[in-house]
């Protein structure tokens, strides 16, 4: 991926100088304990942070400061994440222009260990998150070593791929998108609401499939290999293919992000297209 000659964000904070510690643990024990068991069953575990209040997670820290020229010199993988963050802004930007809209950027937010957000308190066993509370999404970069170690799914533009991803949910939330999905929920059964869940990331791959299309028609970011690299990102993370790895078996009706094989298809078909529009996986009847 090219993007060294990309304009940097200044949406970004850095909270990673600021490590919650073992005084997590004094606050944090059962949410560690409810998150990590909704990963090992495979359910999304965003919904036990909704409702959760800042001032309840221990240690960890939600204030940051905006990284320099000079940091982000010092440290290629954070340059990159900005210059990222930068290039969905541009895309964005100029998409919600032409619907006559204005596009409110999010605050990217680098974190070690865990932090709090808006949404409760965030943890690198999680993964990168958004919380739309407050506009912000979150990532603790060691996610990356975890894509190329554990999931096997390495590349800068693996990394690109989950930061477009979770831009796609703000833009989820901007269009009201996401508060519908949620009361869409209300009352529904565990499999109804994940499988809205589940139409909702779609529609964020998708999402980020578009960002990749204009970015690279704006900059030419891309290079040979880089298509593969998201695509084998979105397999690796894929419901069926965590379930089966972590649980030996596959449960569909808990899914909440979609299947290896879905999450490739709306990637490829935000950037086969580069339209928001293409991305409704709501008005379809097989995702």
């Amino acid at each position: 991926m090219r993007w060294q000659g990309g304009r940097r964000s200044s949406n970004i904070e850095d909270r990673r100088g600021s490590r919650a510690g073992p005084r997590l643990l004094g606050g944090g024990v059962g949410t560690i304990v409810l998150v990590l068991v909704a990963m090992y069953f495979g359910v999304d575990p965003t919904p036990l942070l909704e409702g959760m209040q800042g001032g309840n997670v221990g240690g960890a820290s939600s204030t940051g400061s905006r990284p320099t020229a000079e940091d982000l010199r010092n440290d290629p993988l954070a340059d990159m994440v900005s210059v990222v963050v930068a290039d969905t802004e541009d895309v964005w930007t100029e998409i919600f222009a032409a619907q006559g809209r204005r596009y409110e950027a999010p605050t990217l937010v680098m974190f070690t260990g865990a932090t709090r957000s808006a949404c409760g308190l965030g943890q690198a066993a999680m993964g990168p998150f958004y919380c739309p509370a407050d506009r912000k999404a979150y990532i603790d970069l060691s996610f990356y070593d975890q894509m190329r170690t554990r999931y096997k799914a390495p590349g800068d533009f693996a990394q690109a791929y989950v930061i477009a991803h979770e831009v796609g949910h703000h833009v989820q939330n901007l269009l009201g998108i996401s508060g519908q999905v949620h009361k869409m929920k209300q009352g529904l059964g565990t499999a109804e609401a994940n499988e809205l869940s589940v139409r909702l990331e779609l529609q964020a791959d998708c999402l980020a499939g578009v960002w990749a299309l204009r970015a690279d028609k704006a900059r030419n970011i891309l290079e040979a290999g880089d298509i593969d690299e998201a695509l084998n990102a979105a397999s690796a993370i894929g419901d069926d293919t965590l379930q089966r790895q972590s649980q030996g078996t596959v449960v569909p009706e808990s899914f909440t992000h979609g299947t290896s094989a879905q999450r490739q298809r709306w990637f490829r078909e935000g950037l086969g297209s580069g339209d928001p529009d293409s991305c409704d996986t709501f008005s379809v009847d097989r995702i």
